[in-house]
């Protein structure tokens, strides 16, 4: 097969990795790609976000499959624009990603469903927004209702942080993703991810991860992209898992078919776990990322089987392959991250590090200037390993992150201390 990835971070590298291990894939190609993926599959320069001209790209280098990496692909209709052209796509509809591109169209899900969430209200104008967490107090979630890069969601401690969020997401912080604000109540427990294959009918359970939010050590700081995940996440027992599928998980699958959106590729379930019972934080349409790091280390080559097997509706003829293993990823990220961070600083010693099926450099924020490898995003490598233990595969992990010669770089020295 002649396969697409559209995407250009360290989930996608991750994505391509895997691919590349099955002996079903004849050419990758990558758009736009990064200086990792560019040494294992073809990178080609494309407007991802334009249907037409993914179709256009699809058909004139005989692509068999597409995989979507990012939402804003996603929310823009590409998947549609395939599926109308006839080319076989991994990926949600643009009417079933809101379950990512709008957080109040997942509270009006979760409400038809009864699905287990956090209490909220949503607003368009900023006083009415003010008044009502002066009404409800501290600590608050307040969230951009679009989609915002994952930075759209302050969790407010005390009533001053939240009302500055207000402002901020009113004020245009963060585009139009602002212009809808849902205020929900805090849930405390630990929070874990479910990722979950759907194609339409079937449902299948692919794995868990953790992730660590904050910017700084004990999860502390500015909350990020993420700064480093583990899986299995220890948390989400079998007995959870099985809740969240009954409570959460299908009942949500089964409004979006009765409102004709089936939804058709990946969900990412954030669950809060408190007392045994999982409540939805939030979906995602898409793998998470750095999550989907772990998860690749582990599923290996059968990750492309499992999703062609979801675009095609044969999901209820496939079955996931788990290997009793753990996997760790560390993020390491540009001085400033998630502030502002300076561009083009020169990483070295990639080239000495281990690449096998249990150690791995996962590229995000990089490209390739004249033979060496430049940082140009603010999270820019994901340092992965696997072991028989968690402790194992954080030993490996983080025995890579000390060969990464790049002293314009930080990341934490805690990733899974939560596990651990």
């Amino acid at each position: 097969m002649n396969i697409l990835i559209l995407g250009s971070g360290g989930r996608e590298h991750s994505l391509a990795w895997a691919v590349m291990q099955n002996p079903k894939c004849d050419r990758l190609i990558v758009a736009p790609g990064n200086a990792g993926i560019a040494q294992i599959a073809e990178c080609a320069s494309l407007d991802i976000e334009n249907g037409g001209a993914v179709v256009n790209f699809a058909e004139a280098n005989a692509i068999d499959f597409v995989i979507v990496g990012p939402e804003a692909p996603l929310a823009a209709g590409v998947a549609d624009r395939l599926r109308e052209a006839g080319v076989l796509v991994f990926g949600p509809s643009a009417e079933a990603a809101r379950l990512e591109a709008s957080k109040s169209f997942t509270k009006e899900i979760c409400d038809a469903s009864g699905a287990p969430t956090a209490a909220y209200a949503r607003f368009t104008e900023a006083a009415p927004a003010k008044a009502y967490i002066q009404e409800q107090g501290a600590p608050i979630v307040v969230k951009a209702d679009g989609l915002a890069a994952g930075k759209g969601v302050i969790v407010a401690m005390d009533e001053q942080t939240a009302l500055d969020a207000i402002d901020d997401m009113f004020g245009g912080a963060f585009g139009g993703a602002g212009a809808e604000v849902v205020i929900e109540e805090f849930m405390d427990g630990e929070e874990a991810s479910l990722f979950v294959l759907c194609d339409g009918e079937n449902i299948l359970s692919i794995g868990t991860a953790q992730d660590h939010k904050r910017v700084g050590e004990g999860d502390t700081g500015l909350n990020t992209g993420g700064m480093g995940a583990y899986s299995p996440a220890p948390v989400l027992s079998a007995e959870i898992e099985a809740r969240a599928m009954d409570e959460i998980i299908r009942p949500t699958m089964a409004e979006m078919k009765r409102r004709g959106a089936p939804f058709q590729g990946v969900l990412y379930a954030g669950l809060m776990i408190k007392d045994g019972q999982p409540r939805l934080v939030e979906y995602n349409v898409r793998f998470g990322d750095p999550e989907c790091q772990v998860l690749m280390m582990r599923l290996g080559a059968q990750a492309m089987d499992l999703m062609h097997a979801a675009a095609e509706g044969r999901l209820d003829e496939t079955r996931v392959n788990w290997a009793d293993d753990h996997a760790m990823t560390v993020v390491m990220a540009a001085n400033g991250y998630p502030g502002a961070y300076e561009k083009g600083s020169v990483i070295k010693g990639l080239d000495k590090l281990p690449e096998d099926s249990s150690n791995m450099v996962f590229h995000a924020g990089t490209k390739a200037v004249e033979g060496q490898i430049q940082a140009v995003g603010g999270r820019v490598l994901n340092v992965t390993a696997r072991g028989a233990t968690l402790q194992e595969a954080r030993d490996r992990a983080y025995a890579m992150v000390d060969g990464v010669d790049w002293p314009e770089g930080f990341y934490r020295r805690d990733i899974g201390w939560r596990a651990l």
